[in-house]
């Protein structure tokens, strides 16, 4: 009996290639590159359900996440706070931006290579993972930002309190550089112009 056998070559040709790790400058200068977005998301949460919306995003300070029904939920951040309403029970709550990992990637300039700013940095060869922080302020959490290369895209966020919890969003395809009106980012129930930092 005949045994076929495969030059390693063409099996390794049919296999996806492993992708180099991002260095973080790479990583840095995507971010500061994307200035609006939108596309869609998909949000699990700490107890293990699973929410689905919209994600507008206006670099810097701003991002507004829209979500589906059943839970219609609004989070809002406006450059200063993120709002959080619950248009079902009417309740609304803020907390400062500068406290949340989010403020890390929404800044007008990432430098995730600031010393004690990234915590970890790894690939499985498909991803690149980096764990970021505030380094002046580490028990405000930390942010892991999920990028694929060729091109360089954020893939998902896993955003660590700093109770030890984590909440997971996975994104869909961007679309990038889009128009977005200010009105958008601000807080329902209040009235101010979103602060932006200069």
């Amino acid at each position: 009996m005949r045994i076929l056998t495969i030059p390693a070559f063409l099996v390794a040709m049919a296999l996806p290639a492993a992708a180099e790790k991002l260095s973080l400058g790479e990583i840095s200068a995507y971010l500061d590159d994307l200035r609006s977005a939108q596309g869609q998301f998909t949000q699990v949460n700490e107890d293990g359900s699973i929410s689905t919306g919209r994600i507008l995003l206006k670099r810097p300070g701003r991002v507004r996440f829209e979500y589906d029904p059943p839970e219609e939920a609004l989070v809002v951040a406006d450059g200063d706070t993120v709002g959080i309403v619950d248009p079902r029970s009417n309740e609304k709550q803020g907390y400062p931006l500068d406290r949340t990992p989010l403020k890390i990637i929404l800044a007008r300039n990432v430098d995730l290579t600031r010393e004690r700013m990234v915590v970890g940095h790894a690939s499985d060869g498909v991803t690149t993972t980096v764990r970021a922080q505030d380094p002046e302020h580490p028990e405000y959490g930390s942010i892991d930002l999920v990028f694929t290369a060729d091109p360089v895209e954020l893939r998902q966020w896993i955003v660590n309190d700093a109770n030890g919890g984590s909440t997971t969003v996975i994104l869909g395809e961007l679309r990038r550089d889009v128009q977005l009106a200010d009105e958008k980012f601000v807080i329902p129930g209040t009235r101010t112009t979103p602060r932006i930092e200069p």
